[in-house]
């Protein structure tokens, strides 16, 4: 019990940031290219890291 009063009111919160962003984002000129791009890197990172296992 004690734990539903600790994650539901996190999850209402994060609930409404995500809405909060989406809003941002549709009404924002954003570079797409560069955010694929910065998106692309850190996966690729990742992808690195678990194949040679370094980093």
């Amino acid at each position: 019990m004690i734990r539903l009063v600790i994650i539901l009111p996190l999850v209402v919160i994060a609930w409404f940031l995500v809405v909060k962003l989406m809003k941002d984002v549709k009404s924002a000129k954003i570079d797409w290219t560069g955010v694929a791009t910065i998106i692309g890197f850190i996966v690729l990172a990742f992808w690195l890291r678990h194949v040679t296992g370094m980093g």
